[in-house]
């Protein structure tokens, strides 16, 4: 036992020694650029001015814009490597105000524990002041880190010089108010109307939370990539790490297990542990076997379906479930229609003493080239040849992507973030739906998915969204009946959808319920409420009724919902009692016409007689004597 123990030791000092002595010759021989923006101070006076400061490669970077604040240091904790407390943080809950830059010095903790105290103490970026005079470097995340903590960082981060950061405290000593403007509007370039960008990757999931964020940032970035691509906004391409093998140790048991092609293509063991799980030598397969499958891809004018295998690929066969393996990758391939044969050709012979041309290429990709510098860290975004420095987060890299256009060139999509991003392939992204009818109220944005009632065939759906989404308005019934309840049933078809509504299900005359569910018919016999008379007998039907007369000779008159006898020589009952009403109104008719004629022919003589009385007199007049006018 103890002799197995030492072997296990010495097994992983020599692959330790492997990658110490790989790291030496990346940074030896590798170039290693720290990426930049602006900062400018607009007071107080004697300060402004353009320095430079250096994006950390965590939180959210505002590519492509601008951010202003006041700076603020703390008198107690400096170094913000605790959380602050309310009485430390006089801006606290007051909005409205101008943001807060909080100033924090450099040492004792690492620095993404700063950037997420002063975010939590609400502050809208951290600057952080170097402690020694030297060039500026990149914050970066520490290996250390497994807490979810990093990933939740959103606000920006910058590294600043000790002579600036004195300065700053120098002012804000004096009583002076510090304003600055962080720029990121230039820091990646925009050559042409197409952004290129590359990520380094790796097919490990196994690595800890690293790698957990490379497997997540693939399946969220996926549908907005694809968009990108298809479209012709961008040019994308995939990149693995590998490193080499020193030719002292390529015949050992250690190189074997981790490297390909004799040592000249390795990758660390996946549980940092040689004695079990999977070994490095399987990492470099996949590696390899993705690289392919996007030359695959490529050739025939479908790059972006490398994300589509990369994201299958880590769902259906995972490490932890030991499907990591050519077999389960194999189907894969298969299922989205490549053939296995044209990506185990492009792999080539895994074991020959050569160079392998894929992996040969990608290992001269990683030697930075003009400004970019050489890729060390693992994952690397490199958009426009600069290397992205930010969290792996869907919208910040896709902001960062949209800075690549220069400005007033950038497509439409960036603006209107009217892009999809596949949510709603997955239970409909909780929103409603109508399967029958296919119609959903889920949309893929470039915001995440949106729950919002649709527009079907020029009909426009209302509701919330996530439950309930109801048509409305005119030709509302011809989409799967306004979505309200309709059924047939002996030969007759009711519906509870009414184009005269503009919207809800009503049961129609007959039925009762809801109108979307359910309508029940309705016993109007039982109700009592129709063949009410005395002689009348009642069935009830699917939707209606019938009525008819009990005795022979009776016939039933539904308007009136009464029975008469179809005998014309009856007593004052049927037919005799409406033929009564009948002549009754045919005399009160008359009558009344006599009475107006009477009342308008005593009028008119009226009338007659004094229009003649004007003229000549009457016999009841005497006679009237005439008036001469007498002469001018």
């Amino acid at each position: 036992m103890m002799m197995m123990m030492r072997g296990r030791v010495k097994f992983a000092l020599m692959w330790l020694l492997v990658v110490v002595l790989e790291r030496r010759c990346w940074y030896c021989f590798g170039r290693f650029v720290v990426e930049k923006n602006n900062l400018k101070v607009t007071s107080p006076a004697w300060l402004r001015g353009v320095y430079e400061c250096a994006i950390g490669n965590f939180g959210v970077p505002q590519y492509g814009g601008t951010m202003i604040g006041s700076v603020f240091y703390p008198k107690a904790d400096k170094e913000g490597c605790s959380p602050f407390k309310d009485a430390d943080i006089p801006w606290k809950n007051k909005p409205g105000g101008i943001p807060v830059f909080l100033l924090a010095d450099r040492g004792d903790c690492y620095f993404t524990v700063k950037a997420w105290n002063a975010q939590k103490a609400g502050a809208a970026a951290i600057l952080v002041a170097d402690d020694r005079v030297e060039p500026l470097i990149t914050m970066d995340t520490p290996e250390e880190a497994e807490s979810k903590y990093v990933q939740n960082i959103s606000i920006p981060s910058a590294l600043i010089s000790k002579e600036l950061g004195d300065r700053i405290k120098k002012e804000l000593g004096k009583g002076e108010m510090v304003n600055i403007n962080l720029d990121w509007r230039e820091a990646l370039p925009h050559p042409d109307e197409r952004v290129e960008y590359e990520f380094w990757t790796n097919s490990n999931d196994e690595c800890g939370s690293k790698c957990e964020t490379q497997l997540n940032f693939v399946r969220d970035f996926k549908g907005a990539a694809q968009i990108l691509e298809q479209k012709g906004y961008t040019q994308f391409t995939p990149h693995y790490i590998t490193w080499y093998c020193p030719q002292a140790f390529v015949q050992s048991q250690q190189c074997k297990s981790q490297c390909i092609n004799r040592g000249r293509y390795c990758a660390p063991d996946p549980e940092q542990d040689f004695s079990r799980g999977y070994d490095g030598k399987d990492v470099v397969l996949q590696n390899l076997r993705q690289a392919c499958f996007f030359k695959a891809a490529h050739k025939i004018g479908k790059p972006w379906q490398w994300w589509d295998y990369v994201t299958d690929f880590s769902i259906r066969c995972p490490m932890k479930q030991n499907k990591y393996n050519k077999e389960c990758a194999d189907q894969v391939i298969h299922s989205l229609g490549y053939d296995v044969k044209q990506i185990d050709e492009c792999m080539g012979d895994v074991e020959a003493d050569v160079n392998n041309p894929v992996l040969k290429a990608e290992q001269e990709a990683q030697i930075g080239k003009g400004t970019r510098g050489d890729v060390t860290i693992l994952p690397t975004l490199i958009i426009n040849n600069r290397q992205y420095r930010g969290k792996l987060d869907k919208a910040a890299v896709l902001k960062a992507i949209c800075s690549g256009f220069e400005e007033t060139t950038e497509p439409a999509i960036c603006l209107t973030r009217d892009m999809e991003t596949n949510e709603c392939a997955e239970n409909n992204g909780g929103c409603w739906q109508d399967k029958a009818a296919n119609i959903s109220a889920c949309m893929d944005t470039f915001r995440g998915r949106v729950c919002r009632c649709p527009i079907m065939q020029g009909v426009r759906f209302v509701g919330d969204g996530y439950t309930h989404c109801e048509a409305s308005g005119v030709l509302r019934c011809e989409i799967n009946n306004g979505g309200c309840w309709k059924e047939s049933k002996d030969g007759r078809t009711y519906s509870a959808c009414n184009d005269e509504h503009s919207k809800g299900c009503r049961c129609p005359p007959g039925f009762r319920g809801d109108g979307v569910e359910r309508c029940k018919d309705i016993d109007e016999c039982k109700e009592k409420v129709a063949c009410q008379c005395p002689e009348c007998r009642c069935k009830n039907t699917w939707g209606s009724y019938e009525c008819s007369c009990g005795g022979d000779g009776l016939l039933y008159i539904h308007e009136h919902d009464t029975c008469i006898s179809k005998d014309s020589n009856a007593d004052i009952t049927g037919w005799g009692l409406l033929w009564v009403v009948i002549l009754g109104l045919a005399v009160a008719g008359l009558a009344g016409y006599a009475v107006y004629k009477y009342r308008i022919r005593r009028y008119m003589d009226s009338e007659i007689r004094a229009i003649m009385a004007q003229y000549m007199p009457l016999d009841n007049q005497g006679d009237v004597p005439n008036h001469i006018p007498h002469p001018v």
